[in-house]
């Protein structure tokens, strides 16, 4: 069978549309939040973007009354500034000129290597800026009870959209094993978590596992982070440039510099629309 897929940096044309194609469809599938579906994606030209948080206010009541009706009063809803800076991600490989390249390979590879490194920075942002909730189990192990104490923290904050949560491969089977018990026994929910592994909806938040959810890449050092719930207003994503692949000669390696890259940032908005699951006895 012929290896079509395989071709030489020489042929630019041949390599540079594949080779794209590649990263940015390998970059969007392999991340959770560059699609915008869990966070917003705002556009920001400038690399800088603005988002203004507005405090409550309280509206009047007006009953009937005779001919003098006083003016409403005026209510200036306080402002809050939350800039987001736009950083730099980037992969770089070098294709030398001797052939035998498979174009969706180093698409891929590239790809992947943008899309972790920014989901990573999302997830810092959320651990960092985020409602800490200690997990009250005797066990410790992560609980649909405990799920549903954060939807109760956010939803009383006056969040009613929807929410999301993140749950940490390190408790996934923890979670599972609760599902799987004789509390959701011949339920729907329990009878699809349990067939598939897909968490799906859990009180209303849509739920998604994650490797990148632990210390490290939480920037806790001490505490054994187990999950996040959070509605898509407690943070923002300033987009500059989405994913990108660049190709460019370079005579001194006798072949081409391959650079992926990304121009976004993410910041938090409003920190009581999210809650940060956690296991302070770790």
């Amino acid at each position: 069978m012929a290896q079509t897929n395989y071709i030489s940096s020489l042929n630019f044309e041949e390599l540079q549309v594949p080779v794209k194609a590649a990263t940015v469809f390998a970059a969007h599938e392999s991340s959770l939040f560059l699609g915008g579906q869990m966070i917003p994606v705002v556009n920001a030209p400038s690399g800088v973007l603005r988002v203004p948080e507005l405090a409550n206010v309280t509206a009047q009541t007006l009953t009937r009354a005779g001919a003098n009706v006083d003016d409403l009063s005026v209510l200036t809803p306080t402002p809050t500034k939350n800039d987001i800076d736009v950083d730099l991600y980037a992969a770089r490989s070098v294709l030398r000129d001797l052939g035998s390249i498979d174009a969706n390979e180093i698409g891929r590879v590239l790809g992947n290597a943008v899309s972790t490194a920014f989901d990573k920075a999302v997830i810092n942002e959320i651990a960092q800026n985020t409602t800490e909730q200690e997990n009250t189990e005797t066990s410790r192990d992560l609980t649909v009870d405990e799920i549903f104490k954060a939807v109760g923290t956010i939803r009383g904050a006056g969040e009613s959209g929807q929410l999301f949560g993140l749950v940490s491969t390190n408790v996934y089977a923890e979670l599972m094993k609760d599902i799987g018990g004789t509390s959701y026994a011949g339920g729907d929910f329990q009878t699809e978590a349990m067939r598939s592994g897909y968490l799906g909806n859990i009180g209303g938040v849509q739920m998604f596992t994650t490797s990148y959810l632990n210390d490290t890449n939480a920037g806790l050092a001490s505490h054994n982070v187990q999950a996040a719930i959070f509605s898509a207003d407690a943070y923002r994503i300033a987009m500059q440039k989405n994913v990108d692949i660049e190709i460019a000669r370079r005579a001194e390696a006798v072949g081409f510099d391959v650079v992926a890259s990304l121009h976004a940032g993410v910041g938090a908005i409003d920190a009581a629309r999210s809650v940060l699951i956690k296991d302070e006895s770790a």
